[in-house]
């Protein structure tokens, strides 16, 4: 039998904590006085009231969790805080539309990155702020955050854990969920202070620093300039965020390495070392391309390349150039890199660099397998084996993923857009990233999507974000069965 009572209760208490950080933004309003005070506090307490009520009467609920209300709590508390994220754009006016302040903050918590904002500096400080700490959320995760600050949640906590974190393997710092929960957020606050602090030394303020080291550790994207990171004009900004888009991209479980400065089990780690690898190849090829035919010097050539490159294998969505000026080649070395995404256990959306890795392990292994039939010959990472089941899942995932994308790119082109559009905002919002191709390009904007159309986006980036088969499960007869 379904715990439904358990389930509101839970969600109820979540939506309490998204009242909470809501209520943080009403600082940057207070002190920047831009007339967002009221929609941000009303909002605040329409959340509070909603959070409370749902908690308050299902407080006598049956305290056990099972994977069905696991999956169900995880997909219903990003729509709901979606739903509710929306309301201090709304209610201030800053969103003609709840359809695009949903699209916006659904956007935020996904860490997508993509935005129907056509003056991204029109909005007050406080919504600003909201804006990116939406993402900030959504980077490490709503449930996660839950298991790190909610001991309420103990019980049942590894169901919503299992459901919530991203990647095909759900590593632990800790036998305890809340535990690990606890020092992934630890390590993900170390990392955002850090980078604060470095782009205040390299000339941002606060406000600005605080923002977009919230959107980085997310790899989300999004900005408080129209322009993106090219706004600051600055070499030293660009080199810091992508030391931290590259950071977020890795698995935290190597960063908890590396804050011990367990270094030798870092470069032991098979995926890292290939998620290395691909930034540094496709990074020399563009640089060298953009040296040749952008007539860059060499130093812009690598740092541009380098930015973009980051920016789209972890799926953060900053900018700092056009690629879609570039020479078509290396335009399409981009649109590669938005099938990769970050590692498993990082903040990046994507198909994820383990389950690239591993594919290609197991075809490579195919071909000794024909030599050898009677061989058992298992794939192997980290010198672990890679079980049948397993590889079994990744190639399901991957079908799935790329499946996905063709049939959303024939939906989209029934609203009129051209296939390099289709695609672009098909696999930008189906991989969490943002900025695509064509008329959703990185210096573009979503604004012109019909009504259905952002809807249905909006579907993909939450799909995407929970890893297809969170969502997809609700979708299937027998989950619903007793």
């Amino acid at each position: 039998m379904l715990n439904k009572k358990r389930i509101i209760n839970i969600v109820g208490l979540l939506v309490i904590i998204e009242g909470f950080f809501l209520l943080i933004c009403l600082i940057p309003s207070l002190v920047y006085g831009d007339g967002d005070f009221p929609a941000l506090s009303v909002s605040a307490v329409i959340i509070f009231a909603v959070g409370l009520a749902a908690w308050f009467f299902t407080r006598d609920a049956d305290k056990s969790v099972g994977k069905r209300e696991g999956f169900i709590i995880v997909v219903l508390v990003w729509l709901i805080f979606s739903l509710f994220g929306s309301l201090p754009f709304r209610i201030g006016g800053h969103i003609p539309t709840y359809t695009d302040a949903f699209f916006e903050t659904i956007s935020g918590f996904t860490t997508t990155g993509a935005t129907i904002l056509e003056d991204i500096e029109g909005l007050p400080r406080g919504l600003l702020f909201w804006r990116s700490l939406t993402q900030w959320m959504g980077g490490m995760g709503i449930i996660v955050l839950s298991l790190a600050i909610l001991p309420l949640l103990g019980v049942g906590g590894m169901q919503l854990f299992v459901a919530e974190v991203p990647g095909p393997t759900k590593e632990k710092l800790h036998p305890r969920v809340k535990e690990t929960a606890k020092r992934l957020w630890g390590i993900y606050m170390i990392f955002t202070l850090m980078q604060i602090i470095l782009l205040m030394l390299g000339g941002m303020d606060l406000f600005d620093a605080v923002c977009h080291s919230f959107t980085t550790m997310a790899t989300g994207g999004y900005s408080t300039k129209q322009d993106s990171i090219a706004f600051f004009d600055s070499p030293y900004i660009q080199y810091v965020i992508i030391l931290f888009m590259f950071i977020a991209g890795t698995n935290f479980v190597l960063s908890y390495f590396a804050l011990r400065l367990r270094f030798d089990k870092i470069w032991k780690n098979e995926e890292f070392r290939f998620y290395s690898f691909l930034v540094l190849f496709f990074t020399g090829v563009i640089a060298a391309g953009l040296f040749i035919t952008k007539q860059y010097g060499y130093e812009e050539s690598l740092r541009t390349a380098a930015f973009q490159v980051v920016s789209v294998i972890t799926t953060t969505g900053f900018i700092t150039s056009d690629y879609m000026i570039w020479a078509p080649q290396l335009t399409i070395l981009i649109i590669m890199l938005m099938f990769f995404g970050g590692s498993a256990g990082s903040t990046g959306g994507g198909i994820k660099i383990m389950r690239i890795l591993l594919i290609l392990k197991n075809t490579y292994l195919e071909t000794k397998r024909l030599i050898y039939p009677n061989a058992v010959i298992p794939v192997k990472l980290n010198r672990h084996n890679v079980s049948q089941a397993i590889m079994g899942k990744i190639m399901a995932f991957v079908f799935i993923y790329i499946a996905i994308i063709a049939v959303s790119m024939a939906l989209i082109s029934l609203m009129d857009y051209e296939m390099d559009t289709s695609l672009g905002a098909a696999a930008a919002c189906l991989g969490n990233i943002g900025p695509g191709i064509g008329l959703v390009g990185p210096v573009e904007h979503y604004a012109h999507f019909p009504v259905k159309g952002k809807w249905f986006l909006s579907f993909l980036m939450m799909l995407g974000r929970l890893e297809l088969f969170t969502v997809l499960v609700l979708f299937a007869p027998s989950f619903w069965k007793k």
